[in-house]
Formats: structure tokens, sequence, C-alpha cells
């Protein structure tokens, strides 16, 4: 059970790594159209398209900031939290 909740918390960590990334990539006008850039968007499109779903039907959506992917590590540290307590 250890193992399982330690590559949970690996794979969140590695998560979160890749949306600061795409962060800065955007922050910094980065071409998303080399193949890093590439795959940092396929990977983390999946966990930003909900939290900026979640940011639309509260009308947070407009502005110069895009605090989606703000949203999408507090809800995956939420979601991992939630499944600790559940297995453990």
């Amino acid at each position: 059970m250890g193992t399982l909740i330690r590559s949970l918390g690996i794979l969140i960590e590695f998560i979160e790594i890749l949306i600061i990334i795409r962060v800065f990539l955007s922050i910094f006008r980065v071409s998303l159209d080399n193949s890093i850039g590439k795959i940092i968007y396929e990977l983390t499109e999946p966990i930003l398209a909900p939290a900026r779903t979640i940011l639309n039907k509260l009308g947070l959506d407009r502005g110069m900031f895009d605090f989606s992917p703000w949203i999408a590590i507090v809800l995956l540290k939420v979601i991992y939290s939630l499944l600790i307590r559940i297995l453990v």
C-alpha cells in the first residue's frame, strides 16, 4: 500500500512540475510548436481544461491572468489528500 501511495505522490508532483513549466513557457511566450512544448501541452491540457471550465462557470475567466494552472494544482492536491485518506 505504501508503494501505491508513494507512486501516486510522485505522479502528482510530476504533473505539478509540468504545469509550472507550462506557466513559465506561457510567460516567456515560448512557442509550443517544438517537441518538448507539444509534450508538455498534451500532458497538462487534460488537467487544465477542467480548471478552465470551473473558472468559466464562476465567471472568473476574464482578465489578464490565467488562474487555471493554480486551480488545477490545488485540485490535484485535494484529490491526492482524499485518496490518501481513503487508502490508509
